[in-house]
């Protein structure tokens, strides 16, 4: 059920679970169990609002640009990420890119796919391109973030971390809120700008900032075993 509310776009899995557990989700009239199956053709209803998952699986990638607030709803928010792209019924970004940071943005309305994505669990790498004022890194300072630093009593490791011009490359298998930003600092080098350059498999593909396109089957087919699911074409 909270599987089937995730997908419909109604919430996370965590929130679905408490709308099931406060009796506000029922099938066919019924107050909705936690964990059951929801049977074909049954109707569901949130609050007494019918509810339904997209037919079709949507799966994309936005160049983020700078400037851009990843939520659909912040009344501080000038401008979000969800002005750039379509509004395909369900559709939620998949984790979160800071305001001032850019690159790599997946957007899904496949529910389960968006969870195990940003989920610490399946451990899906993450790549970013930093620059930094003070430049590149020496090794022995990458190396530290490899073993890991401790950031406003929160432990922070990359899994890589190699130098680059002006900066350095870091591979993150987490997800912790502004967590590459918090490393660099903590080895005192402060990002100047910050971009994702890969998501798993995902790559831009030469996508300008601002721009999106939606992933081939092949892309979709390898985020999927990357988390554990299947996906056939004849899915969409």
């Amino acid at each position: 059920m909270q599987k089937y509310l995730a997908r419909a776009g109604v919430a996370s899995r965590r929130k679905a679970e408490a709308l099931i557990r406060a009796g506000r989700v029922t099938v066919d009239g019924r107050v909705a169990r936690l964990g059951e199956r929801v049977p074909a053709g049954a109707e569901v209803r949130v609050d007494g609002r019918p509810v339904r998952p997209p037919e079709e699986r949507v799966v994309l990638v936005l160049n983020k640009p700078r400037g851009y607030t990843t939520t659909k709803s912040d009344p501080h928010a000038v401008r979000t990420v969800y002005q750039l792209v379509p509004d395909f019924p369900g559709l939620v970004a998949v984790g979160r890119l800071d305001r001032e940071s850019e690159g790599v943005l997946l957007f899904t309305n496949w529910g389960e796919l968006a969870f195990r994505l940003a989920h610490p669990r399946y451990g899906v790498e993450k790549v970013y391109r930093v620059v930094s004022r003070r430049g590149t890194p020496p090794s022995i300072l990458l190396r530290r973030l490899e073993r890991g630093v401790v950031e406003g009593g929160e432990r922070l490791v990359a899994k890589k971390a190699r130098p680059a011009p002006h900066g350095a490359v870091l591979t993150l298998a987490e997800g912790k809120k502004r967590e590459v930003r918090r490393m660099m600092r903590a080895i005192g080098y402060p990002v100047e700008r910050l971009f994702r350059v890969k998501y798993g498999p995902v790559r831009l593909g030469g996508l300008a900032p601002g721009r999106w396109r939606r992933l081939s089957e092949e892309e979709v087919a390898a985020l999927a075993r990357r988390v554990g699911l299947l996906y056939r074409a004849s899915e969409e």
